[in-house]
């Protein structure tokens, strides 16, 4: 997941993320989504055609609007076959003595254990195997604590849908081992809590983890 954020995160920083809160960015977003669909859907070549112009004009927007080349635009933006919809992350939650799990991560920010969740896997499955990746931990997936619309709770803002899924888990086993995306775990209280990733998590999020817990009559957040 770091791979694509970093992208993410640099189209976003240019014009100091001013732009992402301007209309023509919806626009934009909303004719790629519209070019995709239709050049999934239309057998007709003229009209291929017509949908891969609209999808080049999206691309061009952001270009013209961010100094960012419009081909890594495109590879990043304009990537995707099929009907567009959200993407799905996962994050663990898990806690110990009254305190959260936190993993510390290459850029020396912390954040739950999560990721995009790949093909092949469940909200479930993807939970419990990034916890793997990322803390080494082995853990059972038990509750839905929050699925949240990303781009209404974390900064940068993305250019297209991420729904956010927060879910509360059970360590069972395994031990740290550093890897190529985190160099330590360690828990923390909501008092004294680390520099956060906030891409991938906000205070208020840690926050909303640690009132459902120990909250039997906890009802799902979503959005």
């Amino acid at each position: 997941m770091d791979g694509i954020e970093q992208q993410l995160e640099y189209i976003s920083s240019s014009k100091d993320n001013v732009f992402l809160k301007e209309p023509w960015l919806k626009w934009a977003i909303e004719i790629q989504s519209i070019a995709q669909c239709g050049l999934s859907y239309t057998k007709d070549l003229y009209d291929k055609e017509r949908y891969e112009q609209l999808r080049n004009i999206a691309c061009e927007m952001l270009s013209y609007k961010t100094d960012i080349p419009a081909n890594k635009i495109k590879d990043l933006f304009c990537n995707e076959e099929g009907y567009q919809t959200p993407k799905l992350d996962t994050r663990a939650v898990i806690f110990k003595d009254e305190k959260i799990l936190l993993v510390h991560e290459k850029n020396g920010s912390w954040s739950l254990p999560g990721g995009w969740v790949d093909v092949l896997e469940s909200i479930e499955s993807n939970t419990i195997k990034e916890v793997k990746e990322e803390s080494g931990l082995d853990v059972i997936a038990k509750r839905i604590i929050a699925i949240q619309d990303r781009n209404k709770h974390n900064v940068p803002v993305y250019p297209y849908g991420v729904c956010k899924v927060f879910v509360e888990c059970e360590v069972i086993g395994g031990q740290f081992i550093e890897n190529i995306e985190t160099t330590e775990i360690e828990y923390f209280s909501i008092d004294n809590l680390p520099t956060l990733c906030e891409a991938k998590n906000s205070i208020e999020q840690i926050e909303m983890c640690f009132k459902s817990k120990d909250n039997k009559n906890w009802q799902v957040i979503f959005d």
